[in-house]
């Protein structure tokens, strides 16, 4: 499993206190579950962010953010973001702020 555990351990401070967070392996990294639905995940050092249908191209306007191609087609509702997008801290809680606003639509698993 081959994700950036710094990432990871900045991602768990952010969750801090929110009991409806849960890890689990997903797409060759670590992904976070909000409520059970994918939210947000780390591959290698690169985030995954999942923004939602509505979000989508607003996101990728944002600074480092790109389509989600894992599968070689792009995955429409989810973008990766290369680490100077979320070096900062406040960065990296607009993007989870983003995602979890997305998440929070969608009907608990």
């Amino acid at each position: 499993m081959a994700f950036d555990e710094g990432v990871a351990e900045r991602l768990r401070e952010v969750f801090a206190g929110q009991d409806d967070i849960t890890e689990k392996k997903m797409f060759g990294g670590i992904a976070f579950m909000h409520r059970g639905n994918m939210c947000c995940g780390i591959v290698n050092d690169i985030l995954m962010a999942r923004v939602g249908p509505e979000a989508y191209i607003d996101a990728l306007d944002k600074p480092h953010a790109r389509k989600m191609d894992f599968t070689g087609k792009p995955l429409t509702g989810f973008v990766y973001i290369d680490p100077p997008g979320f070096a900062e801290d406040a960065q990296l809680r607009d993007w989870v702020a983003l995602c979890q606003l997305f998440t929070s639509s969608l009907p608990a698993k």
